[in-house]
């Protein structure tokens, strides 16, 4: 059976690339999506790449991801710091959850730093601008037992 990841992204992001390039980078949510697709078929696993401005949207999706993804990804933009209702729907779903954040939100203004939705996410990555998405589809795939928790002795005296 095939590993299936939702990747959810919230409000604003659809601008990525325009919006605030000094925090954000230059990189948008298409090529964010194109990189992600093409990590999933190295991996042989299946996404579903969403976003969306309205609360009650991604609210819908991580509802309809139960019983048909193994994990979710969100970056729930603005909605960390402010929605109960995403909070309460990532409960409900049982596998791996991962938090995702293009920049460092520890580091950014008092309003930005405390993200809410992280208590209900087995993990959160932030900081790493679009790489982000890529280190949480791998750590998705290991937590589901695809990929080993550490580095095969047969790597360990290879040089770069």
């Amino acid at each position: 059976m095939t590993t299936k990841i939702m990747i959810l992204n919230g409000p604003n992001l659809n601008f990525l690339g325009i919006r605030e390039p000094h925090i954000y980078g230059s990189t948008t949510l298409k090529e964010i999506e194109v990189s992600c697709e093409a990590l999933a078929k190295y991996l042989g696993i299946e996404i579903s790449f969403h976003q969306s401005n309205l609360e009650g949207e991604l609210v819908n999706w991580i509802q309809s991801a139960h019983g048909t993804a193994d994990a979710i990804i969100m970056n729930p933009a603005a909605y960390s710091f402010t929605s109960i209702a995403l909070i309460d729907a990532l409960k409900i779903f049982e596998g791996p959850k991962i938090e995702v954040h293009i920049s460092n939100i520890h580091a950014r203004d008092e309003l930005h730093r405390h993200s809410i939705t992280s208590s209900a996410s087995t993990a959160v990555i932030c900081g790493l601008g679009p790489y982000g998405y890529l280190a949480a589809m791998l750590a998705v795939v290991q937590r589901l037992g695809k990929l080993p928790d550490t580095v095969p002795a047969s790597l360990h005296g290879l040089k770069a």
